[in-house]
């Protein structure tokens, strides 16, 4: 799950102007509460764009007030924010104020340049391969990369890989980080082949995303299982599933497709139950107060709920929202209930599903050994639900369940947890996860 539903921050500006003192790229670090975010702003010749990296937020579009050789003054009218800075001893240095709260920014010119040093790089030492495959009922052509081992052959093991929510290409792609690369190539160097693919309607991948659910994802996997195995190229077949891949992953297994199953950071609660949790933790981590989360949480499960609910045609989202705000006796500033708001009156298919959906059934019903691991201080995949998928899992000797201390819903070593910190994080993988991964597919792999 690499797109939490949260009220907070967003950065996002409109520039139109250029003074030639002022071309190139400028970066710098936002203090937000205990947080701080990267800012990029990018002025050129034909005009400007700011990016927030640490959000995933880059190339946005820009207006400014004014612009000169040595100063600058940017408003953000869609959030009430405006950033006037003057260079001073060759640094960008002013505030970004936004809804009557003003935070020192100073930014300095060059680009960020992340260090990603697990990124594979050829040569491999292993053969790769470009295939495809169909999930024939839905029309959809999956496109993935296969890589297999030196040596391979029938009594190899191969795992299909399934991303997190949100449309992500085949390495899973988040913040210049590439995890599910980094575990292919780990695996394809200790005996084990893998299958990558592009979500559907993404990367090179065929089909219409905007209407697909989890169930719809989860029948895009089931193609890619029924290709491995089709192939009769190797051992046992199983799968590997991050955040909602790992809930199906729990289908899979479920249903007695694989032969075994890794959960990596996998909800194991209802969907509205889920989101609540997450938003909690990171608004916490915002530096938000106690009783204002409580009073923002309270609401934001109803509007969850009242999604699934027939609209009276007569009453527009806002009216629901001011409903179900009086209703709970909660003070809300006027962007929480926007927020409010535009969560209910999103059209989302894959939301409407997600919020009803609960994984314990599959869970309960595993019918292959399974590994199921978290880190203690995700934010998005709280620790908690490990143990829920420790008390539900049917038993198996083989079975492994495990929390990493000290990694977060990537399985980076971290400080906070904080979606904020992924991109700042030159790790992309806990190399004793990679290990412990590849080390329990090869004992399950040779049963």
């Amino acid at each position: 799950m690499k797109k939490p539903i949260i009220f907070g921050l967003l950065l996002c500006c409109s520039l139109v102007s250029v003074a030639q003192g002022l071309v190139g790229t400028w970066n710098g670090k936002l203090a937000v509460g205990p947080q701080s975010l990267t800012i990029v702003l990018n002025i050129g010749e034909g005009g400007c764009t700011l990016d927030s990296p640490d959000q995933g937020v880059k190339g946005i579009p820009c207006e400014t007030v004014y612009l000169s050789q040595d100063s600058v003054n940017v408003k953000i009218s869609s959030l009430g924010a405006v950033y006037a800075a003057r260079l001073v001893d060759g640094r960008l240095g002013g505030l970004f104020t936004q809804m009557g709260y003003s935070f020192r920014l100073v930014l300095e010119p060059g680009e960020v340049k992340p260090d990603r040093p697990q990124t594979p790089r050829p040569p491999y030492g292993y053969e790769t391969r470009e295939v495809t495959f169909d999930n024939v009922d839905a029309g959809v052509s999956l496109s993935g990369t296969l890589s297999l081992p030196a040596g391979y052959g029938s009594g190899t093991p191969v795992v299909l890989m399934v991303t997190g929510s949100g449309l992500q290409n085949r390495d899973e792609e988040i913040f210049d980080h590439r995890p599910f690369a980094v575990i292919a190539d780990y695996l394809a160097r200790n005996g084990i082949a893998s299958l990558r693919y592009d979500d559907r309607g993404f990367g090179k991948s065929t089909g219409d995303a905007s209407q697909a659910t989890t169930a719809d994802f989860y029948g895009d996997a089931e193609a890619g299982i029924t290709y491995l195995k089709n192939l009769g190229s190797f051992g046992k077949v199983g799968v590997i599933g991050h955040s909602e891949g790992g809930m199906i992953a729990f289908g899979l297994a479920a249903k007695g497709d694989v032969d075994f199953a890794i959960s990596l950071a996998s909800p194991a609660m209802r969907g509205d139950s889920l989101l609540a949790e997450q938003n909690r933790a990171l608004l916490a981590a915002s530096g938000i107060p106690s009783p204002y989360i409580d009073n923002y949480l309270a609401a934001f499960v109803d509007v969850l709920r009242q999604r699934l609910v027939p609209h009276d045609p007569a009453k527009d989202a806002r009216v629901v929202v001011d409903s179900i705000v009086a209703a709970k006796g909660c003070t809300l500033p006027k962007e929480a209930v926007e927020n409010l708001v535009a969560v209910l009156a999103e059209s989302n298919k894959w939301l409407d599903y997600y919020i009803s959906y609960n994984p314990q059934a599959d869970i309960r019903s595993a019918q292959c050994p399974v590994m199921a691991v978290g880190g203690s201080k995700d934010m998005q995949v709280a620790p908690g639900n490990i143990e829920i998928i420790r008390s539900l899992l049917p038993q198996n000797e083989h079975n492994m369940v495990k929390i990493y201390d000290g990694l977060n819903h990537l399985f980076q070593h971290c400080t906070t947890g904080s979606v904020t910190e992924y991109n700042s994080i030159a790790e992309t993988i806990s190399p004793e996860v990679l290990s412990d991964v590849a080390r329990w597919i090869v004992s399950v792999g040779q049963r």
